[in-house]
């Protein structure tokens, strides 16, 4: 068989190709176009000709070996191909370049998406050139077959992401690998003796990629940091913030400089402020806090109208612009909820001891003071810097004991204030404000750190009390600043703004509604809409459909976030908005502070690029904060539900997939997979427009929002997945 054997030269094409499209006797036409576009996409530079095609893809009879000249002949003419002289072809692509970035997929599906917005294009392993998720890359295009999806090659990277990653180490007696689950990456990393930093078999470390070889199968890294042994709580905890590059550790020169941060006021800084110490002023905070960045003071004038004062902790007074501190503090941008711990913004001794409104501390704030008639209408308020001294900490269960009962510390305050929190939260919804009362999962920890309960946490009367002089608070200050008086120019702010549903979601939310009995109507003024939601909210109430459609209301809602652009703000039904009540663990209440304290000293507006940059980043930093916090929920509950495999749980179809069934269970919330390759008494095809998979032959269908009986098959922590398979 010697003579059969192809020319030294193509041996590695022979190889790929092979490996790729496999090797028939007898191929179909089809499988065999695809072969041969793979072919001129691995070496796109290179010219073929049909017999080196046909020996390349393994085709050896002379009938297709006829069909290889056909197919040539038809790519050349769809331009997919180019003959450059008789009977040589080459890839016709050679100059088809395109800038964007690089999304890389361990299931091999990695795309490129083009920097001008265009359609993303695949990129296969092969020509990937080792490019890393979110890396800045240039693309050759291929040309595009019809009905084929758009494919490229990576031909260099122009701008590198921070490559590291978290795993497991595997250390062997002369080599070590990182074990990853990163959804980006499929390749385990190779680390050399000498770059384990001290690192064990089982550890969870954080390893940086220093190169990738071109014909290694795997990238070579160094350790950067050992996070503990694994399946400890402390190291996962600090492996998933590590995983979206978030912070775990405060660096010590920021928290030197907090410790010289003199914790006494001066006469002359209290003489500059209102004065509020003996005015009645306490916090409401839940009872595991620290930090209380916000009090309310109450009394009642001498007409009968309620003054109330919304005192804010002045950390701006304490944090100066582009000092050590304000600069790790814009870089982080907001604390972060982990489920067990608090990562902050700020040093402790700032958010813990120093700006923290503690009772029967004298302490600093930006206080937003209102006069309320008996209807909760504003008659006048004023923003100004005060010095408070808080009475009395409540935690949310005490306060909420003082409404009920009409009983305990401060209840003519108390009530007064609920009385008047609750007139203005039916206006705001009379207004067209959106009411998402939605419940928080909790989880009770021990010692360890190990889940031993599930509960939930409702917002009650005393939640909303807080919330609502809140909202009120930053509405009155985005509008001082946003409605200048006549005759003066409007000035650079930082709004939080948020923006009308999507059309065609909506329309596709009211679709889905419509299966469980309910009307939305998606066409009116925005107050029309808004209401519409409101009452289908109500109604689902208590039934077994609430939180799923409560999830794809918010799902077809857009998200808010920070802009100097000012829109209003549609889920609050606020034409003004911004947040300034929360600076101890919000960059963006920090800024806010600062361009009060500068115009209310008659300053000049700043520049607007600036702080819509600032904006940009405190807005995607919210985004990885809630990721992080999400990853962690979805650890514990992986965690909880560990001991209780081949257990049978009631729940609701909360998601379908083309790879299956996400099932939330009723009683503790916990949310897993049911694999499509589990549901094997059919092939089940993902119809995404009714959100349910459908069964071919015996036509079954399993929809969001079913009810669903499964049992717990695998906990994997690793992973942070939890896979159902069905109890039936």
């Amino acid at each position: 068989m010697a003579k059969n054997r192809p020319a030294k030269k193509d041996n590695n094409k022979e190889k790929k190709g092979k490996k790729e499209k496999g090797v028939g006797k007898r191929m179909k036409k089809e499988a065999m176009i695809q072969a041969i576009i793979s072919v001129f996409q691995s070496s796109p530079k290179e010219p073929f000709n049909y017999k080196q095609i046909s020996k390349i893809i393994g085709v050896e009879n002379q009938v297709q070996k006829l069909q290889v000249v056909d197919i040539l002949y038809d790519l050349s003419a769809e331009d997919i191909i180019t003959e450059i002289d008789r009977g040589r072809y080459r890839l016709n692509g050679l100059g088809t370049l395109a800038v964007g970035t690089f999304a890389r997929r361990s299931n091999g599906k990695n795309s490129f998406i083009p920097e001008d917005g265009g359609t993303p294009v695949f990129i296969a392993e092969r020509n990937s050139g080792h490019a890393m998720d979110g890396d800045k890359v240039k693309v050759q295009l291929f040309a595009k077959r019809k009905g084929a999806e758009p494919e490229g090659e990576v031909v260099e990277i122009l701008e590198s992401k921070e490559r590291t990653f978290v795993g497991k180490l595997q250390v062997a007696k002369g080599f070590a690998f990182l074990i990853t689950e990163n959804k980006t990456l499929a390749n385990d990393i190779f680390i050399p003796k000498d770059k384990l930093k001290g690192g064990k078999n089982g550890d969870k470390a954080i390893v940086r990629i220093v190169e990738w070889p071109d014909e290694a199968k795997n990238p070579l890294g160094e350790v950067i940091d050992i996070l503990g042994i694994a399946g400890q709580n402390t190291a996962e905890m600090h492996a998933i913030l590590a995983e979206f590059g978030l912070p775990y550790k405060y660096p010590s020169s920021v928290e030197k400089a907090a410790d010289k941060i003199p914790e006494a006021i001066s006469p002359e800084e209290i003489e500059n402020r209102e004065d509020f110490r003996g005015i009645t002023t306490f916090t409401i905070d839940p009872k595991d806090a620290k930090d209380f960045d916000d009090a309310l003071s109450a009394r009642r004038l001498d007409n009968g109208n309620w003054e109330v004062g919304v005192h804010i902790a002045d950390v701006t007074h304490y944090v100066k612009t582009d000092g050590v501190i304000d600069k790790e503090a814009q870089s982080r941008a907001t604390s972060v909820y982990l489920v067990d711990r608090t990562i902050p913004m700020l040093p402790e001794r700032l958010c813990n001891q120093i700006c923290s409104l503690r009772p029967d501390e004298e302490k600093l704030c930006f206080s937003a003071v209102f006069e309320l008639n008996s209807d909760a209408v504003v008659q006048n308020s004023r923003i100004c810097r005060t010095i408070i001294k808080s009475d009395r900490r409540f935690t949310y269960e005490e306060a909420q004991e003082v409404i009920e009962t009409g009983e305990g510390d401060y209840k003519e305050e108390i009530l007064a204030l609920n009385d008047l929190a609750k007139k203005l939260r039916e206006r705001r919804f009379k207004s067209g404000a959106i009411n998402f009362d939605r419940y928080e999962v909790k989880f009770e920890i021990d010692e360890q750190g190990k889940p031993v309960r599930v509960y939930f946490k409702v917002s009650k009367d005393a939640n909303k009390l807080i919330e609502e002089f809140m909202l009120l608070a930053n509405r009155t200050v985005a509008e001082f600043v946003g409605r200048p008086p006549k005759g003066k120019t409007k000035k650079t702010f930082v709004y939080r703004i948020h923006e009308l549903p999507d059309p065609d979601k909506m329309e596709n939310f009211a679709s889905f509604i419509r299966r469980f009995g309910y009307k939305l109507k998606t066409d009116g003024t925005k107050t029309d809409v808004s209401k519409g939601i409101n009452s289908l909210l109500d109604n689902v109430q208590g039934k077994p459909e609430e939180n799923l459609i409560e999830t794809v209301a918010i799902r077809a809602m857009q998200k808010a976030r920070y802009s100097t652009e000012n829109i209003g703000h549609y889920g609050l039904a606020f034409e003004y908005y911004t947040h300034f009540t929360s600076p101890i663990r919000r960059y963006p209440d920090m800024m806010v502070h600062r361009l009060l304290e500068r115009y209310l000293a008659g300053g000049r507006s700043v520049i607007q690029k600036k702080y819509e940059d600032l904006c940009d980043h405190c807005s995607s930093m919210e985004q990885v904060a809630a990721n992080a916090e999400r990853a962690s929920i979805k650890y514990k509950q992986v965690e909880f539900m560990q001991d209780k495999l081949g257990m049978a749980f009631d729940g609701v179809i909360s998601g379908v997939t083309e790879w299956g069934l996400y099932v939330e269970l009723n009683e503790n919330k916990c949310e897993g997979l049911v694999p499509i390759r589990d549901l094997d008494d059919d092939y089940y095809e993902f119809d995404e427009k009714n959100y349910c998979l459908l069964g071919r032959r015996k036509k079954r269908q399993y929809r969001l929002g079913d009810p669903i009986t499964i049992k717990v098959a695998q906990a994997n922590l690793e992973r942070k997945q939890l896979d159902f398979q069905l109890a039936e």
